[in-house]
């Protein structure tokens, strides 16, 4: 189940109610989907064939076509990551950059660990929502935010698109953010 950490205060919030409950106030989407849905042979394989995306795909249509049909998404596809990623390194770099976009951004994560960071209301702040198998989040378009690997370091996540172009950020330069 996701967890939540807020950057300014070192609060922690867990349980998946709480956590809806917190995002909810926050415009921020969360879902948990069944996660035991992924094929066995594919629980803790990080390095995916096109063949086992569609796998993935296909053991997740039905919530994959909810979603789309109640949030206008067109176009989905698979994206795994881990340190067998070639240039992984580079990769992170450009995701780990606060931006935003001009659509959701959308993960349903099959497998693994990940973190979304993102700018919350002003007497929040920015918050961290700390991901893992059968969690659903959807960043409003225009809310400020980054996405990268826990320690783990290796993720398999669903990604839903309005745009069929895909993922496409736009820098925000925030002098509030801070590493953490």
């Amino acid at each position: 189940m996701a967890e939540i950490r807020i950057r300014n205060t070192g609060e922690r919030i867990s349980g998946e109610e709480n956590v809806k409950a917190f995002l909810d106030k926050q415009a921020v989407l969360y879902e948990h989907w069944d996660a035991t849905k992924l094929p066995s042979h594919l629980h803790n394989k990080f390095v995916l064939t096109d063949e086992e995306k569609n796998e993935i795909l296909t053991a997740f249509n039905t919530e994959i076509i909810n979603l789309a049909g109640r949030r206008g998404y067109r176009t989905w596809d698979v994206i795994a990551l881990s340190d067998a990623t070639p240039n992984i390194d580079e990769l992170l770099a450009k995701f780990e950059q606060v931006h935003t976009h001009s659509e959701d951004e959308v993960r349903a994560i099959a497998a693994g660990q990940g973190i979304f960071v993102i700018k919350g209301s002003e007497e929040v702040g920015y918050f961290d929502v700390e991901l893992e198998a059968g969690d659903l989040i959807s960043v409003p378009e225009r809310i400020p935010h980054f996405f990268t690997l826990m320690d783990s370091r290796q993720i398999v996540a669903i990604r839903l698109f309005i745009e069929t172009e895909g993922w496409i950020a736009t820098p925000y330069d925030d002098p509030d953010f801070v590493v953490a």
